[in-house]
């Protein structure tokens, strides 16, 4: 890939910033953690285009200005541990690593565990716990931060049991194709405050927890 500090250049400002993304701290991230490290091999060339990248059947790696527009919706603090559910390839699991002090990143697919394990390894990331796991219905802990990587037709309400005092959930509550990304915050205990933010589609989490639908 030629120039690529200028193609990440151009990335960040014709893809992040228009998406309101201006927090400096994410966008230094970006610079930092290098996403064509963590692309599949096949798809390098893909690696700062406005799309998603296929990484397993049925999933995908987040389109760039999704990943940044989480990131600073979420207001991780240094001292947070934020639990991810879905590693994918590690991208996003290192870009919260950047931020919060630890990460709990869990997945399900043996092939993207080990993928997102050697990348963050090769990268010497090392605030990251990884753990192959079905976490689309909620996880064990009480954390700062939580991110689901998939959709989810309807929200379990494990996760927002997970979550401490102050603390913040996203994730991309729906059916294809009109998916609503949500941030849930605990506010008081038993209290959460739900904003949301944008609309978009994405490929679900695998064993997420389906709604009763009505059949005739």
């Amino acid at each position: 890939m030629k120039n690529v500090e200028q193609v990440r250049f151009n990335m960040v400002e014709q893809q992040i910033r228009p998406w309101d993304v201006l927090d400096t701290r994410v966008l230094d991230l970006l610079g930092k953690i290098k996403r064509e490290h963590f692309v599949p091999a096949t798809s390098r060339e893909l690696a700062f285009m406005d799309m998603e990248i296929p990484l397993a059947p049925g999933a995908l790696m987040w389109q760039p200005k999704l990943e940044a527009r989480v990131l600073q919706e979420l207001h991780i603090k240094p001292g947070d541990h934020a639990l991810e559910i879905g590693s994918g390839s590690g991208y996003l699991t290192a870009l919260l690593a950047g931020l919060a002090a630890q990460v709990s990143s869990i997945e399900i697919v043996p092939e993207l565990h080990a993928f997102a394990e050697k990348n963050l390894a090769a990268q010497r990331i090392d605030n990251v716990s990884l753990a192959l796991g079905d976490g689309a219905r909620g996880w064990t802990g009480v954390y700062d931060v939580i991110v689901l990587t998939g959709s989810v037709p309807v929200l379990p309400p494990a996760f927002q049991k997970n979550l401490k005092p102050g603390g913040r959930l996203f994730a991309i509550v729906g059916d294809a194709p009109a998916m609503q990304a949500k941030l849930i915050t605990a506010v008081a205990p038993g209290k959460f405050d739900s904003v949301t933010l944008f609309e978009t589609n994405i490929a679900p989490l695998r064993n997420a927890l389906q709604p009763e639908r009505f059949v005739f």
